[in-house]
């Protein structure tokens, strides 16, 4: 047996002291310099004092570590080795700054001998992630003559405080840990970990009334905060579909029409704005209106939401003192022509065919139904009925992730209000680490195999899938979750069709440069990863495809271009 090593000593120490403080996840890559923690990481597995998950991308990792946070508030190692294997944590390292989600970042360093030398997979780490990571220390490497105990314990308070938002916002924070041969030896016994008090912020409340002309905007993240504070106000809520607040009576659906609407828009007074607006022209523009208080409450994120520099004020919490307000027809108009707008361009529902088809009904003979009910089942996937589709089949043990593609914006604007748990990455709005995301979410969630774990589903385009590829692979004994990936496959990146690009470019330069064509056999792409697969190219495959329950399960939708 080879001999003891202080990195392997001091990696058990470290990865002890942050499950006291309340560490349940660890995800890593192997690596040569990160060995220690690996090792050390696998027996507090083996003992049951934490989850661990290996993905050989660190990309894949980050966000995946970034899923899992995101589900459980609650912050997430992220082991890997030096060099390029650190700065492919920085796509999710970028999200989680944004976003405010709390990930540790444990980036294993040669020692500053073998620093500035030209030694092998050796770069500079510290400052790697600019200002994306709050929080950075560089850890000298241990020895043989041991590591300062309270100086460990007092760098994983920090740690752990500053991931959390303690002091500030929540987000990434980085722990550089350099270490020398051995890089690793036998793992001991254990520590047992006593558990840390958990800190606790109170923010302060900003007392509000009702008023009229006062509307609730919840972007992404904004909670159910929004929705009560809407209510208890008596006001219209627009609500984001990955907000946490896209229920209630007071939802308004269509509100891009009526904030284009001067009808509407022109009497609005106040704006109270939770969380980050992302999906739509016209919120920046309701809030940058002069005459318009805008009053934004904080999230999770460290950058505020301030369109055009108008917003008058900034609180971290809203109170609102006295009754809802006594006119109800400023909300009812809201409501009732947010409705009136639905109906109007509605798609059929379930028991109804597009177009000119009908319901069946009982007037019809038997074969005459049969043949109308084949007809509904018949009918091509659109975008706005994929949406819904999907929406419809989503219940609150479920969890739904939204990618960064046309269809979250179709979504956005025709689902109705429901109280379910929808994420997305909206920090940034990237295509990247979509995939990853919803797989951490899945395993999350559905953690211990709770009898209330649903299914969770993510909804992206082809692009976003393929940008994200390699989370389709779990390596062998990694936890495979129940899980949907329904790909809306229109063959490249047709969101830039809508803008206004596609009417000024040359036809051919913007489908090479923008839409980037795509072919790719998906089919084959799920059995080469060991993924189940169904092509659902009609209502009635989506359906079926939809109510079935196991996984992972890659679900392709064909969808027109236009």
């Amino acid at each position: 047996m080879s001999a003891s090593s202080p990195a392997t000593d001091f990696s058990v120490a470290l990865l002890a002291e942050f499950i006291r403080h309340g560490v349940r996840d660890i995800v890593l890559s192997p690596g040569s310099r990160s060995q220690a923690i690996a090792l050390a990481a696998a027996e507090f597995e083996a003992a049951g004092l934490i989850r661990l998950l290996v993905r050989i991308d660190e990309r894949v990792a980050g966000f995946l570590a970034l899923g899992i946070a995101v589900e459980t508030s609650t912050p997430v190692l992220v082991v890997t080795t030096s060099g390029t294997a650190v700065a492919n944590l920085h796509p999710a390292a970028l999200e989680a700054h944004h976003s405010g989600v709390p990930l540790i970042l444990l980036t294993a360093d040669r020692p500053p001998e073998l620093r500035g030398i030209g030694s092998n997979q050796t770069t500079d780490q510290l400052g790697m992630f600019g200002s994306a990571v709050s929080w950075v220390r560089d850890v000298e490497a241990p020895n043989e003559t041991g590591f300062d105990f309270d100086y460990l314990a007092e760098l994983v308070s920090e740690a752990f405080s500053a991931a959390s938002g303690h002091s500030s916002a929540p987000g990434p924070v980085q722990l550089n840990l350099a270490f020398r041969e051995p890089l690793s030896g036998p793992v001991g016994a254990l520590p047992s970990p006593e558990p840390h008090a958990a800190a606790t912020r109170n923010p302060a409340s900003y007392p509000i009334e009702a008023a009229g002309g006062t509307i609730v905007i919840a972007g992404h993240g904004a909670g159910e905060r929004a929705e009560s504070t809407a209510r208890a106000l008596g006001a219209p809520l627009v609500a984001e579909v990955s907000s946490g607040a896209h229920f209630g009576p007071n939802l308004v659906v269509a509100y891009r029409e009526l904030l284009r609407d001067e009808e509407f828009v022109g009497r609005v007074e106040r704006v109270l704005i939770f969380g980050h607006p992302t999906l739509s022209r016209e919120v920046p523009a309701i809030a940058q209106r002069d005459g318009v208080e805008t009053i934004v409450v904080r999230g999770p994120s460290a950058v505020d939401y301030n369109p055009g520099h108008r917003v008058r004020r900034f609180v971290d919490a809203l109170e609102v003192n006295g009754p809802p307000d006594a006119n109800r027809a400023w909300l009812g108009s809201w409501v009732q022509a947010s409705r009136a707008l639905l109906e109007s361009k509605a798609v059929p529902s379930p028991g109804q065919a597009p177009g000119q088809l009908q319901i069946p009904s009982h007037r019809q003979t038997p074969g005459e139904m049969a043949i109308a009910q084949l007809e509904v089942f018949r009918a091509p996937v659109t975008r706005r009925m994929l949406a819904e589709a999907v929406w419809r089949v989503t219940w609150p043990h479920d969890r739904l992730v939204l990618g960064a593609s046309r269809l979250i914006r179709e979504a956005d604007s025709v689902v109705p209000g429901k109280r379910i748990t929808v994420h997305s990455n909206r920090g940034l709005a990237g295509i990247d680490g979509t995939v990853s995301t919803a797989i951490g979410i899945a395993i999350a969630s559905q953690a211990d195999g709770a009898a209330a774990a649903g299914t969770t589903r993510v909804l992206l385009g082809d692009l976003a899938l393929l940008h994200d590829a390699g989370a389709l692979l779990f390596g062998a004994g990694e936890p495979r979750p129940n899980l949907q990936v329904i790909v809306g496959n229109d063959g490249g990146g047709t969101i830039f069709d809508g803008l206004e690009v596609a009417a000024s470019a040359r036809q051919e330069a913007f489908d090479r440069v923008l839409l980037t064509p795509q072919s790719v056999d998906l089919r084959s792409l799920a059995a080469a990863y060991g993924w189940e697969y169904s092509l659902a190219s009609n209502r009635g495959e989506l359906d079926e495809a939809l109510s079935s329950s196991g996984g992972p399960m890659l679900i392709e939708v064909p969808l027109p271009r236009a």
